[in-house]
Order: structure tokens, then sequence, then C-alpha cells
């Protein structure tokens, strides 16, 4: 079944964006109509154009206004109809989309339109031409796509059929059970649009907030199973209205519809394996096990900070790599790789970004079929030369720069361990408070930051490899701004990720990723069962901690049901808290390091699901109390 994405869909001119689709590994375009007539380029010109990029295009759209209409302007719809066959001839498309009509003098009625749509049939039928009829979802008459089935199946024409837009049908809210009715060879286009759920005016969120399907709230994916239920094997494409978008690299546009796309149909697939063997296939999204390691990037004396830092946290050097200026620090199961090499990707990203996490390893069922879903749905293998005695452990290039590898137990990836590091002799392997550590026992979760723009690229990424869902988007109140984050978390916990969307370089998150030159990770969660038990050690271990203010406790005893005991212990400890239908969650973070950087120490409740969401506002004033004086350098 061929891909295909709308020319609108992304910024830049038509050549850009033919680069950029055909580099996402499109099959085909549909040509908006303003794309083609703002080129300089002749129609037969802008036919070989595409071709010539791999390209074939699928759709020529939009025709508006054709139906009902009154004499004279009945006549002149009909001419202008012949014209834009002619281009279409000259294209190279066999197919046109006809949107309902929001024209002010369209009569209306279902046989008037059929009859239009009939004689149109007659004059494309010639030509070797193809009329697809659209209900838009704010059509002057026909807005729901049963009454232009109806229509269609009224002209009874083999030249005129339906056109199918998920945006337009789920807006309106129509049940999408009532297209499996409709006969699959008389559905002539299907586009694919999702959107956020937002109370508004529907031309206005159709032309300004329609995003890739996953990254809204539409359900396109039951949308889509009824469309193939009928038997529809024609192109499936991507028409998105988003002012995002159009100020975003079309390249990053164009890949993430890819990923979208593709992970749409294997899901189809899947729910209808004997219908639709034509799909593609792909190994199933896969289970984050957790996180194996994080790997950091530094060189030098700062180096040396981090790993004096480290120590603080209770991590000891468990591990030298063979070959390589690269330590193992550990507790428990909880790894931290300390990169001092100066070449490969980790010496590359410590030039670009000084100190930072370049790499995190996560654990899966399996690494192979990981990689192979990933680059099915587009991202780009990872590799860098192995020495004699290493394993080549799979991974992919993420999103901003980031790498992430794959660790399995049923390949024996997770084994590197034994295998790569020699054990540092006289140093414990990790542990838990009596024996040198702070009863760190596990990641909790991992916070990345990221423009706000590349929000949903990062939510779709996750959601379209791992089987992870994601939370309502959320504001989080810097006293410089606001921050949009959002959770992507596997259904068990084991992996849990916040995405923290930066709208200016004010917020912390905005600071952090202009001081670090676009560095994703800002915060690693680490997980106690006793964080008083964790503090005392912290505390022992020369770990300094966020101050919190008094002003945070005594407002803390007027929200919760707290005891004087629990509220001073938690003073003591510069310990945040929070309620979850009476589950209790606690917070300690370090103070700010490497451009920005921190650790947060927690205690989570079973069922506990937040993130301490209402005591960001305090954490990050905290944080900004001791950051650098602003215009300050970073390094």
């Amino acid at each position: 079944m061929k891909t295909s994405i709308a020319t609108v869909s992304i910024s830049g001119s038509l050549p850009e964006k033919l680069e950029a689709i055909a580099a996402a590994g499109y099959d085909g375009i549909e040509i908006f109509e303003q794309d083609f007539i703002a080129h300089d380029g002749g129609p037969r010109e802008v036919g070989q154009m595409i071709r010539d990029h791999g390209l074939e295009i699928t759709l020529f759209q939009p025709f508006r206004d054709f139906e009902c209409l009154p004499e004279p302007l009945r006549g002149k719809a009909f001419e202008r109809a012949r014209r834009k066959f002619d281009v279409m001839q000259e294209l190279g498309v066999d197919r046109i989309l006809v949107c309902s009509s929001v024209h002010p003098a369209s009569l209306g009625g279902i046989d008037r339109a059929a009859d239009d749509l009939a004689a149109l049939g007659e004059i494309a039928a010639p030509m070797g031409i193809k009329v697809g009829y659209e209900a838009l979802a704010w059509g002057r008459h026909v807005n729901d796509h049963r009454d232009a089935w109806e229509i269609v199946r009224r002209a009874d024409h083999p030249n005129i059929g339906l056109i199918l837009d998920s945006f337009h049908s789920l807006g309106r809210g129509i049940d999408s059970e009532s297209i499996r009715a409709i006969p699959g060879d008389r559905i002539f286009f299907v586009q694919l649009a999702d959107a956020p759920a937002i109370d508004m005016d529907l031309l206005y969120w159709s032309r300004h907030f329609r995003n890739m399907p996953g990254e809204g709230d539409l359900d396109v994916r039951g949308f889509l199973n009824a469309v193939m239920a009928t038997g529809y094997s024609g192109p499936l494409s991507l028409e998105i209205f988003n002012d995002q978008f159009r100020g975003t690299n079309p390249r990053d546009v164009a890949e993430d519809g890819y990923r979208a796309l593709v992970a749409l149909m294997d899901d189809v697939r899947r729910a209808e394996p004997e219908v639709r063997a034509d799909l593609p296939r792909l190994p199933a999204r896969q289970r984050a096990e957790g996180v194996a390691f994080v790997e950091f990037a530094t060189q030098g004396q700062e180096a040396a900070t981090l790993t004096d830092f480290l120590a603080t946290l209770g991590f000891r050097k468990a591990g030298r790599h063979r070959n390589r200026q690269i330590d193992l620090w550990q507790q428990n199961d909880v790894r931290i790789v300390v990169n001092a090499d100066p070449g490969g990707h980790a010496g590359h990203a410590w030039n670009a970004r000084g100190t930072c996490i370049c790499d995190i390893g996560l654990s899966v069922a399996s690494a192979r079929d990981t990689v192979a879903r990933a680059t099915a749905l587009g991202s780009v293998p990872f590799h860098q030369p192995v020495a004699p005695g290493e394993l080549d452990i799979p991974a992919i290039r993420g999103l901003g720069g980031s790498v992430l590898h794959f660790i399995d137990g049923e390949s024996g990836l997770d084994r590197v361990w034994e295998t790569e590091f020699l054990p540092v002799d006289g140093e414990a392997q990790g542990g838990d408070a009596e024996e040198g550590g702070a009863g760190i026992v596990g990641i909790d979760h991992l916070a990345q930051t990221m423009s706000y723009e590349d929000m949903l690229s990062w939510t779709l990424f996750y959601t379209a490899l791992f089987d992870m869902k994601k939370s309502p988007m959320v504001d989080v109140i810097d006293p410089d701004g606001l921050v949009r984050s959002q959770v992507v978390a596997s259904p068990d916990g084991a992996l849990r990720v916040t995405l923290n969307g930066a709208e200016t370089h004010r917020t912390l998150a905005g600071r952090f990723l202009a001081d670090t030159f676009g560095a994703s990770v800002q915060h690693i969660a680490l997980a106690s069962r006793d964080i008083f038990a964790s503090a005392a050690a912290l505390d022992r271990l020369g770990f300094a901690a966020l101050p919190i203010p008094d002003n945070y406790y005594d407002d803390l005893a007027t929200r919760f049901e707290i005891s004087p005991d629990l509220l001073e212990r938690l003073r003591a400890a510069n310990l945040l808290y929070d309620q979850e239908n009476g589950a209790e969650f606690f917070q300690l973070y370090s103070r700010a390091f490497a451009g920005g950087m921190f650790f947060e120490i927690v205690q989570r409740a079973p069922g506990y699901k937040g993130f301490g969401g209402p005591n960001a506002p305090f954490r990050i004033a905290a944080q900004k109390r001791l950051a650098r004086p602003k215009g300050m350098p970073a390094r």
C-alpha cells in the first residue's frame, strides 16, 4: 500500500518539499494547488521534477465550490474543471479532490449534487481522470461522509468516487463504523490527520491544529480499521495543516509523518491480519524493561568533578573499560558510564556540549527487533568501530543528536559489563547505605528537555517504537515563563520519560538548552525505598541538597493532613512532598552541575502515578536562586 503526503503539510518551496518527502521514504505526494501555482515551472516540468525524486503524484487538490450552483455559476464551475483536467494531464496525475461546496449561492440537494458529479464524470472519463468527492466538516450542505457517499452512489459513474478524511469525520464525531458499509472500490483516496481535543470552530481547528496520527486525541486507528475493512487498496496520505509545522524544518516534519503513518499501518494490520496482508510487516512495539545505563561524555577536570559528584550520591567505581577511557560507576543495578575517551560519539558530544549525557541504554525484550522496528519507522542505525573483545550492541540515533543502545538477555548483550569492563581492585560494586551507598535501587524516570516545537516529535518517537502511552500535556510554571510537560511511560512503569518543552530561553529548561547547545537529558530521577535513610546517607557522603525555603513547608501543612513530626523531617532533609489519593511521593534534588543538569531522588508509593508536578515551581525557583547570574558564561 502506497504512502503519500500532501505538500501543504510541510514548509518550504516545492523543490524543498519534494526533497524532504523523498528523503523520508514516501511513495508519492498530493500536490496542493497553491504549491504548484507558486512554482515558476510549467506543469510538465513540475511533473517531471516530482518523478525525478522517485515520487508519483497521487492526487491533485483541492477543487472547490463545484456542485449545486445556479447558472451561470454552474457553467463556469464546469469550465474551471476542464482547465484543471488539462493541467492534470500535463502534470501526469489521474485523481482530483472535489470538496463539498461552501459557496453562498450553492443550492444543495443530494440529487442535484449527484447529477453535477455524474456530468463531471462524463468529462473526466475520456481523459482517464477519477474524481473524488469529499465532505468538508464545515460544508454548506454536505458535511458528513455518509451524505457524500450517498451522492457518489446516486451519481453512479465509474469515474466518480469518495474521498475520506479522518479529520472531517472524527472532528464531527461521526462513527467510523459507518464506513464499513461502503464498497472499497468506490473509495478513491484516503487522507489521514489527527488533532488535539480542543473545543473550537471546526474550520479554525482544522486549518491550524491538525497533527500526525498518534500525536493527537482522535481515534485515527479506528477510522483506518474501518476503511481497510472495506477492501480499499489505494494510497494512504497525510494532509496536515499546522502552524507549528509550517515553522519547522520540512525534513523533520516529513520524517515524523512517515513514522506516524507506518506505525498506524502496522497497528491496522495487527488488528485485522487476515484481511490486510498487503500492509507493511514489522516487529511489534517493543516492551521497554527499564534503563540499563546512562552514559556521560566528559573530559579532564570536568570528568573529575563529575565523578566526585557521583561519589556523593553513593556511586562507586565498579569497573574500567578494557580498551577505552571509560569507567563504570554503579549502585545496586543503577549503572552510570563515564566516558572520557577523546574519540567516537562521546568525544564529539563533549566537544559540542561539554559534559552531558550522550547515550542512554535501554533494556528491551529483543534488541534486534527494536532496531528493526525503529529503522522501519525511519530511524537511522548508529554504529561506531568495535574493538576486539567488545560487544556490538544495537543502537539508533534518536532525536536531538541523542543515541539509544538496546540491551537484552536473549542475545547475551546484558553481559557487556563482565565482558568489556575489568573490576577495580578495592572498589565496591555499588550497594545500599550500610555498604557505603545511599540506598538507590533504580531509575524512576528520565527527564528530557527540548524546544516546545519538538515535543510532538519526541512523543511520537517513543510511542511508535515502544509500548508506551502518553499523558495529557500540562503547564509547569517557571518564574520566567511556561514549560510544557508530557509523560510517556510503559504500562508497568519500567520506563518513564518526562518530556519538557521550553518556549523561551529565559526558563530553566530553555537556559539548559542554550547553555548545552541542545543536550536532551536534563535530569535523572533515582529511586529509593526509604528516602529518609537515603537522605541521611547522602548527607554523610557530602551530598549538597537543593535548599528549599521554609515557606514551602508552612504551605505544605495547609495543603495536606500531615503530622508535625513528618513535616519537620521533610524540612530538615529539604524533601518535597506530594500525594495522590492518599499515595505519597517524596523528592530530594541535587544542585545543578555541568550546564544545568541535576539529579533527583524519589520515593514513590504504589498508586502514585505523577511526578511531583505541584512542586515544580518551587523546585525551579530554588534552582534559579543558586544559578549563575544571567549573562555569565556557562563554562
